[in-house]
């Protein structure tokens, strides 16, 4: 089937009408740009998309990368496919001119990673996470470490890894035991194991840069004593040329329910002297440094969610336009026509949820990049400080919502192709395995909750908290006066006024009561509160929408806008009601789940 990857209307409704993104030409940093060059590289990442990734994405599913003892393989059409994508330069769209970058915008570059994100799946993950590698080498390094390695990450040279979870400790990190020990020579020894290291090992550049994670000897307990270290796959000689290995050792592969194109491994480091490592910063400072990568991960996956999520539901929707199927109830003629499965009710309910989810958590992921451009580029210090309060506060909202809707989404649309949906001939079901380690993925939905209720919410004296309700009461202020989006106005304000005294009991309850039976149902908040902040975007796309059609509008362009105010509709009356269950889940500081005791099972 020929549907298009992303719905490109859309994408410029997000891009010039939802957040204005052509105003950001006027700052210093992207000055040298215009709406002209944000649609050429645009155009670009979907040429890649079209030539390298398409005719091979069912290919990089079936074919997992294999592990004969000495080294990884992937197919061979990857190896192509990965340098088009650095030739384009895009992995370092957002990088500074000197460190061979485009310094666009990182909402520019989000949507046009989603193209090579529908058409290569996970295996764009060996360059994103060489990207969040080298900026945070280039946010955190030395010079040295700067020049030395963010380079040759940065044209591709090199890829680059995130390494943390350990077999014993998991999400843990307290725990952690790989240890760093200083040599005579001031080198620090790295030795330990780490597993579900993504892009751990492959064939497809000269060396791979590991973040790794390590407790000095000596360190504090618990993650006070967390340091990080650069540990290459291979060490490089003073003129730049690859030297010997560095005991990084691949352990094996870890074979994936999705995103199998991206390899996860198992690492041993060290196993006979110590890797050796170079200190990033300064020592028991790491996990603060790592927070840099995992927070720009954690968007990532968002993203990534959500464009998979846009994916599933593009190819749903042509799918029930061109399907025949049927008839409708009303018909009783069974010599009569079959009607194309998009008239019936169901099926477009399916549709309408699934555009609600993908459309809601796009409009999330974007705003979560242009907070993470204005926390860096906004004109004034308040303004920068401000982006960077909402955009701290919002990341497990940001990671999560997109990454458990998202997959929801991708369901409905296995469902609307009906049988067709839940074979390989048709992408969508790739589309669900590929989306459903995004719940799991940079924190699970239950450690993002804990992160938002028990650290976000009381941080600062509820200063993110604030911040954030302040923007939606913005939004509510301007268009509460406006028929034909009052009527969501003012559910939303009662929403959110569900919200604060939910917020308010459980802060409460957590400086006066048991904090793990209050934190118990801590998904529930996250869920209501990522609820709202959705409903918000949703008013959002629905008064661009009202407004523009006071005017006079092409047929298409009028159904664009129609199509905005009924998912908006969709959202406020199937979707936004839910939070009145969960705040009585949480205000009633229910013990069912927290009181099971673990005998019974």
């Amino acid at each position: 089937m020929s549907a298009p990857m992303l719905n490109e209307r859309d994408l410029a409704f997000y891009l010039y009408e939802l957040f204005d993104t052509e105003s950001l030409c006027q700052r210093e940093r992207y000055q040298d740009h215009d709406k002209q060059t944000f649609s050429e590289v645009i155009s670009t990442a979907k040429t890649i998309a079209e030539k390298y990734f398409l005719p091979i994405r069912q290919k990089l599913d079936v074919f997992q990368p294999t592990f004969d003892g000495k080294k990884v393989t992937l197919i061979e059409e990857m190896k192509p496919a990965f340098d088009a994508v650095n030739e384009s330069g895009l992995p370092s769209a957002c990088a500074d001119y000197e460190y061979n970058g485009m310094q666009l915008p990182p909402i520019v570059a989000s949507i046009a990673g989603a193209y090579l994100s529908i058409a290569g799946g996970n295996a764009l993950g060996y360059s994103m996470l060489t990207t969040a590698n080298a900026n945070l080498l280039a946010a955190h390094g030395s010079d040295e470490l700067i020049e030395k390695w963010v380079k040759p990450l940065r044209e591709g040279r090199y890829a680059g890894t995130m390494a943390m979870t350990e077999p014993d400790c998991g999400s843990g990190l307290a725990d952690l035991a790989t240890s760093a020990v200083k040599d005579e020579a001031g080198n620090y020894r790295i030795t330990g194991s780490k597993i579900f290291i993504s892009g751990g090992d492959h064939n497809l550049t000269e060396n791979i840069v590991h973040l790794v994670l390590a407790r000095v000897k000596g360190a504090p307990k618990g993650v006070k004593g967390i340091s990080l270290f650069v540990v290459p796959k291979y060490l490089v000689n003073d003129d730049g040329s690859i030297g010997e290995h560095n005991e990084v050792a691949l352990s094996g592969l870890f074979h994936k329910m999705g995103g199998r194109a991206h390899t996860s491994t198992a690492l041993s480091f060290g196993e006979h002297k110590g890797a050796i490592g170079y200190l990033v910063g300064e020592e028991n400072k790491g996990l603060q440094y790592m927070f840099h990568m995992m927070n720009e991960a954690r968007i990532l996956v968002g993203t990534g969610a959500a464009v998979i999520a846009n994916a599933g539901y593009q190819y749903a929707l042509d799918y029930a336009k061109n399907r025949p199927q049927g008839r409708l109830p009303s018909s009783k003629d069974p010599l009569s026509p079959m009607v194309n499965i998009i008239e019936h009710a169901d099926v477009r309910r399916m549709l309408l949820a699934q555009k609600a989810y993908a459309e809601g958590a796009m409009a999330l992921v974007l705003y979560g990049a242009q907070l993470a451009d204005d926390e860096k580029t906004a004109p004034s210090p308040e303004q920068r400080a401000h982006a960077h309060l909402l955009l701290d506060f919002l990341t497990p909202i940001i990671k999560t919502w997109p990454s458990e809707y998202g997959p929801k989404a991708n369901d409905l649309a296995i469902q609307v192709l009906g049988g067709h949906g839940y074979i390989n001939e048709h992408p969508v079901e790739m589309f669900y395995r590929d989306n459903r380690l995004n719940p799991i993925h940079e924190g699970t939905t239950g450690i993002q909750s804990l992160d938002l209720l028990g650290r976000k919410l009381v941080m600062d004296k509820q200063a993110g908290y604030r911040a954030v309700i302040v923007e939606i009461e913005k939004t509510i202020d301007q268009t509460i006066q406006t028929p034909a989006v009052s009527e969501y106005a003012d559910q939303l304000g009662s929403a959110l006024v569900t919200l604060n005294n939910t917020t308010m009991h459980l802060l409460q309850s957590m400086a006066t009561k048991n904090i793990d039976l209050v934190l118990a149902n801590s998904v529930q908040y996250l869920s209501m509160f990522g609820h709202v902040i959705i409903g918000w975007l949703w008013l959002k796309q629905a008064s661009i929408a009202s407004a523009a059609l006071t005017s006079e509008l092409h047929q298409e362009e009028q159904a664009f806008y129609r199509g905005k105010l009924q998912a908006t509709k969709y959202f406020f009356r199937y979707e936004l009601p839910q939070i009145d269950l969960w705040a009585a889940t949480l205000n009633s500081l229910d013990e069912t789940t927290y009181e099971m005791n673990p005998q019974w099972f």
